[in-house]
């Protein structure tokens, strides 16, 4: 049985189209473009980060972070960025009695408003709060930690195959892929997104899928 369900955040819970915008603006770059290399660079299995160096070569994204945050325009998020389907999801889980988190890569600004949202849950775990990032063992050893049983009732909802997926496999842990945002449309790997629990087209579809899983296993 599933008895905890955790849920990577950006672009799973949180639309980050128009944070990424923000950047394209903050580069002076125009976003059509931006997202264009930005999804070139998915497809070539490299780090989103790279995207930043092919503008500006050399680029350091902590240090423009701060940048930004010293010009009063620093990345953030909102109510109106989640995505429409998370908050009733969450809640849904929630009220059937599982335990809910949310753990995924990001700051501890994200981690701050992540907790003002007030969503549904009972876990919030970021990388820069848990000193370890996705898609490192010890980062989902933290996850199973957090969620107080064994792996096999954990279940981790994400949008990336590589960051996501293979390694919450490999940590043991039930997953369910949700195809959205760019890593959603672009990666493919049949031997990892075969041998996911579920595979969603939307987070509406997930607490019935859950019931009817754990009804079974009963």
């Amino acid at each position: 049985m599933i008895t905890s369900v955790f849920f990577d955040v950006g672009e799973t819970i949180v639309d980050e189209s128009r944070e990424y915008g923000t950047w394209a603006d903050w580069l002076g770059v125009p976003r059509h473009t931006f997202s264009a290399v930005f999804g070139a660079i998915i497809a070539r299995g490299l780090d989103y980060r790279e995207t930043f160096q092919v503008f500006r070569p050399g680029f350091d994204l902590t240090e423009e972070r701060e940048r930004r945050t010293a010009a009063g325009q620093p990345e953030s998020f909102t109510e109106e960025d989640l995505y429409p389907d998370a908050r009733p999801c969450l809640a849904a889980l929630r009220e059937s009695g599982l335990q809910v988190g949310l753990a995924g890569n990001q700051t501890a600004r994200a981690e701050t408003i992540l907790r003002a949202l007030d969503l549904p849950v009972d876990v919030i775990g970021t990388s820069d709060g848990w000193g370890v990032e996705k898609p490192s063992t010890a980062f989902f050893d933290r996850v199973i930690t957090e969620a107080g049983c064994p792996a096999d009732q954990v279940l981790y909802v994400g949008d990336r195959l590589d960051n996501d997926i293979r390694p919450a496999q490999e940590a043991g842990i039930a997953t369910a892929l949700v195809r959205r945002g760019p890593w959603g449309y672009i990666l493919g790997d049949k031997t990892v997104s075969d041998r996911c629990m579920f595979q969603l087209d939307s987070l509406a579809e997930l607490p019935d899928l859950v019931r009817k899983h754990n009804q079974s296993a009963r």
